[in-house]
């Protein structure tokens, strides 16, 4: 079970990198110099915290890509094939 809000967002930062912050946060938990990193970083924090989400957004602030860390509950589960 997530302890707490674990969701995280990987962000743009304006004076360069990107951030990884707490949805409705306005400091960045976490700052890396390229967006892989960040991706990566979230993804631990996430996993650390109990699982959750982790929205990646390209540089126009728009979500680009998401992805759910177990145990997180995924909105969209792979179809089971029987």
């Amino acid at each position: 079970m997530a302890k707490g809000n674990a969701n995280r967002h990987v962000v743009a930062n304006p004076n360069g990198g990107w951030d990884v912050k707490k949805p409705g946060s306005s400091k960045a938990g976490a700052h890396a110099d390229t967006q892989a990193d960040a991706i990566a970083r979230a993804r631990t924090i996430v996993s650390n915290n109990g699982g959750g989400e982790v929205r990646i957004h390209g540089r126009d602030g728009r979500i680009r890509d998401s992805d759910t860390i177990a145990p997180g509950n995924d909105p969209l589960p792979p179809r089971d094939k029987r």
